[in-house]
């Protein structure tokens, strides 16, 4: 096993964050880890399809759910993949390996009239920290970007007179999301106060702790868990219920999905389109709660 060549591949051609070429990392070893003990197999030119299948079995009966061990499978194949082109292995084929079939699941959004009562009756702390956990709340919600991207915002981001502001998602992927009136106002007034608070601060992040430094994930987690508590009692609370709900309210509304896709920086539309089916249970619901024949179905 190549690990420490897989991780620069991972880290500088394929440009992934490193939380996710951690997990990468983490499936091969665990992998590598079960094909040794179960076949006294401990390279990969030796694993075939029986190899990979005993392990999609075995992840199953550990209740390991169906996307999960997709993903397990997706690294296995970037692996792969990583070999070829680095010419350590000459097989180009792939071990065939079957899947469990994922269950479809929506994502986890919260109502518009949530996010309204939240954004006008919140009882935020006066100064510095109550503007930074609003402004927090406000950039995920209408933005739609993700975690990663917000706590590496900088002011030099933000175009004013176009309104837009510039992210680096995924892969080094850039893209341009806009805002409205509403959040320039919200950032010009929170800038005064920033500059206020830390006049001596050489970072350009946006978004700071209470101790003037960059936020981390963690932080902005319990933020937003905090928050959300207060208007929903759904068990998930995580900063990308915020993106799928700023998702989810566009498709509701009527928004291109591919202007979706491209607000949201996914790579391809069938990432984005999950949240056509928001949509479509909520006609669903509406048609249910108000025509007289729909519950003859």
């Amino acid at each position: 096993m190549q690990e420490a060549a897989f991780w620069d591949y991972l880290q500088y051609e394929r440009r992934y964050s490193r939380h996710t070429s951690t997990a990468y990392l983490k499936d091969l070893q665990q992998f590598f880890s079960f094909a040794e003990q179960r076949y006294d197999l401990t390279e990969w030119q030796d694993v075939k399809s029986i190899h990979l299948r005993s392990w999609v079995v075995d992840l199953m009966q550990e209740k390991i759910n169906a996307s999960t061990i997709a993903r397990k499978i997706s690294t296995l194949r970037t692996y792969h993949k990583f070999l070829l082109q680095s010419k350590r292995i000459k097989n180009k084929a792939f071990p065939k390996v079957l899947l469990p079939k994922k269950a479809e699941r929506l994502p986890v959004y919260i109502e518009k009239e949530q996010m309204e009562t939240l954004q006008d009756f919140a009882n935020f702390e006066d100064g510095f920290a109550g503007w930074r956990d609003y402004l927090l709340l406000e950039l995920l919600y209408t933005t739609g970007m993700r975690r990663s991207e917000l706590i590496a915002l900088e002011w030099s981001a933000i175009q004013w007179d176009t309104k837009t502001l510039q992210v680096l998602g995924k892969g080094n992927k850039e893209r341009w999301i806009p805002f409205g009136n509403e959040l320039r106002i919200t950032l010009e007034s929170y800038k005064k106060i920033w500059e206020d608070t830390f006049p001596d601060q050489s970072e350009d992040y946006i978004l700071l702790t209470d101790k003037g430094v960059q936020m981390y994930p963690k932080f902005v987690y319990n933020k937003v868990k905090r928050y959300l508590a207060l208007v929903s009692t759904q068990s998930q609370k995580s900063p990308h219920v915020l993106r799928h709900s700023f998702a989810t309210h566009l498709s509701n509304n009527g928004a291109d999905l591919n202007a979706i896709k491209e607000l949201l920086g996914h790579s391809s539309l069938a990432a984005t389109q999950v949240y056509t089916h928001n949509s479509i249970e909520q006609l669903k619901k509406a048609y249910e709660q108000a025509h007289p024949k729909a519950k003859d179905l």
